[in-house]
This record gives structure tokens, sequence and C-alpha cells, in this order.
């Protein structure tokens, strides 16, 4: 364009700006768009306009969150091509170009189209600016087909077949320069579609493939009832996109500098953004950590482990720590003998060497792949039938819940072999069924089993969940005592973290630079074996971010030692109830721990493989890792129940005196409402700083709960706030918190709500609360009773009823 065409476009643009100020949702001809102006959706929600990331000096158009933090930019125009200060002009030719010009009159972005009548750019809802013909309404071009790092609700992913368009995230060069950066994300299509993040055109992370309900590798989607996710793949195209099923959540998901994936929501009216999920987020979702015919595992000390029936190539390399080493078929297959090993909850193995046949059985596919001597494993993928793999098994993994069956091929051999372990695996029946039944039983084959393990080596599994000869063994690592001595320096004072009711936990740091968390069962409490072996069983298939992570296990002589990962800010109550610390946590971080928490209980009530109550929920068991997120601990105490179990009763009530509801402190009677109960109180306690005894010991029964309903029903409860929240908080929130909270607490369990209404009625502003009702504040202290192995803390035991 030349320098006068320029001033001509410049100064029917000023003309225009001067007539018609800004421009609403949509642009015409007629219209231009400088910086200082913008676009906003009709609904509030997207901005199209010009801005400056971070500490850059240059100018880029792009579209942002209105209302959030750092009005999050989510699709950028000109990401190669920054502006020199702020002359940049939108324009929409007569025919349909949608074009910005720099200072000199060039186009430095454009969207290449024409021949359009009477063209329309509109910015939608949705985030998605659209150049569409206003008399035909046909769309002409989209910012959803030209994604840059982030993917919003109905945004496809992939590929459009037609026009050979790969649709795809590409990271920031940093936060202050939106250019391509080093990471990628996109649906390769293989046998089946699979997600791939990519550092240049090296795979580093896989989704596995897609099984009707979401990508077999993110557990987080098939246990989720927030978003909708769908999968297409046809002759047209292979595209993945979700959608958002409640209208007060915001959600995205953003390809960061760094190379990970993080599933984003905001619930409206917060300002804060939190993570749903994120990938890589641990080693075993690094592509192929383990090498071929491996299996990754966070429950194993190494983290990779061969196949049944496979052996490590070079045992030198594993020595050495190199895990990514390849593992071999220690028998040879003969095909007209072999048959088949099943592993579950598995993440699915890389499909490039995969083929699908979508009308077979799990029969007929077991039986093709019989036939066909290449054949090495077959799963049946629900919407997609039989798939089979030829070669090598690359990227497998282990989940504690969630995962395929996977049916690897072994020689006949081998499968003897396993089948002659059967009766050795009776004994881990014995253990399991012992233990949630409480047989006395238990003590001794426990003991029994350690003593044919002794003698192996360092880093060897111990089972603690039995599989039928075809597979699926839940491993847990068993440490010997010379390293947990090693790590803890002997279990050294200095090293001690503190004590609860069952004995001490101490700080210690494995060879590899690993902090741990070891807690040592007191040899003197008779519920030492019982409270071990049941919080083994429970928490090792656990698998949530606001659930403390259970690394392994020590079983020698009398010592019962559980190895949890290390979480340096220790537990809730070092903060809230002192008085210098509690300033740490304002007004949002508590809220924060209140809601991951609450997501944590659900968790365990709901979203779990198994329905758990854990019974001794308080301020004390409520780990806080380095950004002061909770984690739920101390699984000692906790329940297994059946689905569609609703209570149980028990002739022994353990629990903490000020967190147990009156049915269980009463009448031995829990539920998954006994949770919501200490709930509500953990809730009061962090909104206060004051733990839950007597306030007034001139006042029968006045603890916290019933001071603050008197303060309730006085219309005065923001009294019991904490001073060291300061005035910088939202009084609506704080009474919403503090009324689910007397929900939670009400006398009548049949009255509280459940964890599902809980997160809802405090993530969401426009759900209606009902009005609580009187809470059962009050438990007689007569009948209870000191546990001697509690330091500090009342941890009771009643005879019920």
């Amino acid at each position: 364009m030349a320098m006068l065409e320029w001033f001509l476009v410049l100064g029917i643009s000023a003309a225009t700006i001067l007539v018609h100020g800004q421009s609403g949702d949509t642009m015409t001809p007629t219209k231009s768009i400088v910086d200082g102006q913008t676009l906003i959706s009709a609904g509030g929600t997207f901005e199209l306009g010009f801005f400056s990331p971070g500490d850059s000096k240059g100018r880029y158009l792009g579209i942002h969150y209105r209302g959030t933090p750092d009005k999050t930019v989510v699709w950028v125009a000109n990401r190669i091509s920054p502006l020199n200060g702020s002359t940049g002009v939108l324009n929409l030719t007569g025919d349909g170009n949608l074009a910005l010009l720099n200072s000199t009159g060039y186009i430095i972005w454009s969207t290449g189209t024409s021949n359009a009548i009477n063209p329309v750019v509109q910015i939608v809802d949705s985030g998605n600016l659209v150049l569409i013909e206003g008399t035909s309404k046909n769309l002409l071009w989209q910012s959803f087909d030209h994604p840059s790092n982030t993917l919003l609700p109905g945004m496809k992913l992939g590929w459009d077949l037609r026009t050979n368009v790969d649709r795809h995230l590409t990271s920031w060069r940093n936060s202050s320069d939106p250019s391509p950066g080093d990471f990628s994300y996109k649906i390769h299509v293989n046998a089946l579609p699979e997600l791939f993040l990519w550092r240049g055109s090296v795979p580093i992370y896989r989704s596995g493939p897609w099984n009707g309900r979401g990508f077999n590798g993110i557990p987080e989607m098939q246990t989720n009832n927030m978003f909708w996710f769908n999968l297409t793949s046809n002759e047209y195209e292979t595209t993945y996109t979700y959608e958002v099923q409640d209208n007060s959540i915001l959600s995205r998901i953003l390809l960061n500098e760094n190379g990970v994936v993080k599933h984003l929501v905001l619930y409206r009216p917060k300002l804060k953004w939190d993570l749903y999920w994120q990938h890589p987020e641990e080693q075993c979702d690094e592509y192929a950590h383990c090498g071929a015919n491996n299996l990754c595992s966070t429950s194993y000390v190494s983290a990779c482990d061969c196949l049944r029936g496979f052996s490590l190539k070079s045992p030198q390399n594993w020595r050495l720590r190199d895990s990514s080493d390849d593992c071999v078929r220690r028998t040879a297959l003969n095909c007209s003998s072999d048959g088949f090993f099943e592993l579950q909850q598995m993440k699915l193995p890389d499909t490039s060497n995969a083929t699908v046949h979508s009308n077979k059985s799990l029969e007929e596919c077991e039986d093709w792949c019989l036939k066909n001597c290449t054949c090495s494993a077959y799963a049946i993928i629900e919407g997609s039938g039989c798939v089979t793999w030829t070669g090598d098994l690359v990227d497998i993994r282990l989940f504690t819940e969630g995962g395929e069956s996977l049916y690897v091929r072994l020689a006949s051999s081998e499968l003897g072999q396993i089948r002659g372990n059967y009766r050795k695996k009776k004994l881990v029946i014995v253990i399991i069924i012992s233990s949630l039944a409480g047989f006395p039983l238990l003590v001794c084959c426990i003991r029994l089993l350690w003593k044919k393990n002794k003698k192996r080596k360092q880093g060897e599994t111990l089972s603690i969940h039995y599989r039928e000869s075809r597979g699926n063994e839940l491993e847990l690592p068993l440490f010997d005592i010379h390293t947990i001595r090693t790590a803890t320096n002997n279990f050294s004072e200095d090293n001690k973290l503190g004590e609860g009711g069952f004995g001490p936990v101490y700080k210690g740091q494995l060879e590899d630079g690993e902090k741990i968390a070891v807690k040592r069962l007191s040899k003197d409490s008779v519920q030492g074996i019982n409270e071990f072996t049941n919080e083994v069983l429970v928490i090792a298939k656990l698998q949530h971010r606001n659930l403390v992570r259970l690394l392994g296990c020590c079983i020698e002589g009398e010592e019962r030692l559980l190895v949890y990962e290390y979480l340096q800010n220790t537990s809730l109550d070092y903060f809230i109830f002192d008085s210098k610390r509690s300033a740490f946590l304002d007004w949002q971080k508590r809220l924060d721990i209140i809601l991951g928490v609450a997501r944590g209980l659900l968790y365990l009530h709901q979203d779990s493989r198994l329905k758990i109550i854990h019974r001794d929920l308080k301020a004390s068991n409520i780990l806080l890792d380095e950004e002061l997120n909770p984690k739920i601990s101390d699984f000692g105490t906790a329940r297994i129940f059946k689905v569609d179990q609703i209570e149980e009763n028990t002739n022994r009530v353990v629990g903490t005196y000020g967190y147990m509801s009156p049915e269980y402190a009463m009448g031995g009677i829990f539920s998954v409402k006994s949770d919501v109960f200490s709930f509500g109180v953990l809730v009061l306690e962090i909104l206060s700083g004051t733990k839950n005894r007597m306030i007034n010991q001139a006042e029968a029964c006045v603890n916290l709960l019933g001071h603050a309903w008197r303060l309730w029903i006085e219309g005065r409860c923001l009294e019991i706030l904490d001073e060291a929240v300061g005035c910088a908080y939202p009084e609506s929130k704080i009474l919403r918190c503090i009324q689910v909270a007397f929900l939670c607490v009400q006398e009548r369990s049949e009255n509280r709500p459940t964890m599902t209404e809980v997160v809802l009625m405090l993530s969401t502003e426009s759900a209606l609360l009902p009005q609580p009702e009187r809470p059962g504040f009050c438990i007689a202290p007569p009948l209870m009773e000191r546990d001697s192995s509690s330091s500090n803390k009342l941890t009771v035991t009643i005879e019920g009823r």
C-alpha cells in the first residue's frame, strides 16, 4: 500500500472512531479498531483488543477474558509480528479481508479472505472471533481454526481431513513473547486418535487412546460431572472438543511455555484460576519413561518394572538407574500354544503399531490375536472394539483407578509359572479378607508374609491387593528398615515432625534425594497393626491431588512404617491455631483450603473406585504442600463402604473429640454424613482460627460450634472471623461459608448436605442455601477416654450402645 493510501485509510479510521466510538461486539467495513478500542462479546466474557504481555514493549492484537486476573489472553493474531508502539489498526475490507496494519501501512497479519458480500466480524461469548458473510451468514474465517496456546470449550483440536488443516496448540516462547515456542499439543492419528505433547519433533507425553468417555491415559476425564468430552473421527475430520456443563464455570486448557498442559477452571465470581488437572505431572506421565515392555507405576520404588514374562535387556543399565532400558521376553513365543495375561487398570500402549477390528467381541479378539503370530497384545476399547498390537508395547502404566484391561501374549510356560503362584497369592487373599473383617488372624498372616519376603532384595514390591491369575496386582513398594533408618538418621529427634495417636512422624531423604515423611506406628498401640493394614489397603487405591500420596511401607520385626510424600508446610493446625503463622492464610487461601478439602472428601465418598468414610477428619490430618494446597491424610480409621451402603454401626468408636458427629459419638453410627459433620467443624475452625473446644467454662457445652451458632442467630456471625484475615474480604462469601458450615454440622444427619452439594454451594454463588437447624455441638466429655498414645490431642475410643 502506498503511503498516500495509508494516510487515507488512517484518516477514514480516525473519522470512524470519532463518529462511532467503541465498536460493541461487531465490526463492518465502515469501522476500524485502533489501540485503546475493543470489541466485547455480547455477554461480556471476552474482549478483542491490543495488549503488551509481561514486560514486552511490543503490541499484539488478541482475545482475552474480561474480569479475570491479568486479563487472561486466549488467542493472539500477530504472534510473530509485534507492533512497535500503539499505531496499529485493524481494518475489514469491503470484500472481506480482516487485516492488521502497522504505522507504515504494511499488513502484518490478515485472514486472507476475499470475494465476500457485506462481511461482518463478530466476537462471540465462546471466545471465537468469526468473519461471516452478512447476507448468507456463511462462515468465512474463525479464530477457533487458528489456536494459539489455549483450547476453549467448543473449540476443535485436530485434523480437518478435507482441507488437511491441523488445529493444534503451540506454547508461547515465554510470558512476554507469544511467538511459537518449543512445545505443541496435537491430535496424532494412529490406529486410534491420541493427544501428544511434543518438544519440537520429540514426544514427551501421550494421552492414551480415546475410549468413548475420554482419553484412556487421563483418568480425570472418566470421573467428572462438570465437563462433556467428545471425539469425532470420520472421513471428514478427526477432532477433539469439550464443553462445560455449568455456565457458572469458566474453563480453558493451556499449554504453557514450560511444556505443561493445564486444565484450569474459574468458578464465577471468583477471580482465581484453579488447577483441575495437568500433564505431564509425574515421571510416569513422561512418554516411554520406562522403555519398551516396561510397566510404569508411581507405587514402584524405581517407577519401572518389566511386564510378566519379560526381563531387562541390560541389567547393568538398570543398576545405574537408567529406567528407559527395554525389557525382552524371557521365553520365546510358540504361536500354537501361547496364551494371554491380563493387566487391568492400564494406560494402553502407543497405538502406532496397533490395528482396530471394530466388530469383534472380546472372545473374537482373543481368537484373532492367537491365530496371528505377530500379535503381541489386544484390548477392547469402548466405541472402537478390538484393538491389537504387534511388536513392542511402549508407554504403558498402571493406574490406581480407571484405565483399561490389556491382554499380553506370553509363552505357555510363562503362563504355567503364573498359575503355579496361585497358591502363594491365596495368602494375600487371606490378608485382605482378614483386614477388612477385622479377624485376629491378620497379625499372623502379615508376619508369615514378611518372613517369606524378608530375604528379597531392596526395591521388591509387596502385593497388597489380590488379582486373579491373569493379572492386575496393585503393588506397593516395600522399603527395608535399613533404608528408612538411613533416610531418617536413625529416627533422630531432629527429624521428628510430630506425633499423632498411633506414633511419631519423621522427615527423611532417600538416596536419590527424594524427601519423605515416615509414620512409625507405636509398638504400644493396640490398634497399631489394624491401623497399619487398613491405611495401606485404603490409601494405596486412591489418587487425587487433595489426598496425601503413599509411597510405600516397611514391615520388619516389630516395626510398622508408612512412607508418604513429604509436604514441607506440615499440617493445617500448625498455621490456623498460631497467631503469627495464621497471617500467611488470607481469606482467599483459606477458601482454597476449604474447597480443596471438600473436593478430596467428595472423591472419597463418590468419585473414587471405593466409597470411603475417613472418620477422623481434623485440622492436624490436613497436610499442606509448598503452595499451601491441602491434602487429606491419616486413613488409619477409615472404613470402606459398599456402593449402596448408607451407614454402619460399630462397637468401637475412634476419632477426635470436637470433630465427631453426635450419632457417631453417642451411638457408634457412622456414614458419609459423619465426615460432613467433621468438615463443617473444620470450616469454622479455618475461618475463626479457634479450636472447637470449650470457649466459656462457666457455660456448659459452649464450644466453638455453640458460640458461633449463638452469633449466627443474633446476626453477628462475622465476629468469629480470625483477625489475621484482615479487612480485605468479601462479606457475602464469608457468610456463605459460615452458612454451609452450619448446614454440615446440623444435629440430624439426614439434614446435612452431601459433599457433592457442599462443593456446589461453595463454588457457585447462585446456588440457594437452606436455613440451617441447630447444630449438634455438645458431646459430654465424661464419655471420652484419653488414648495414652496420643500427644496433646484427645483421640477417643467409646464403646457403642
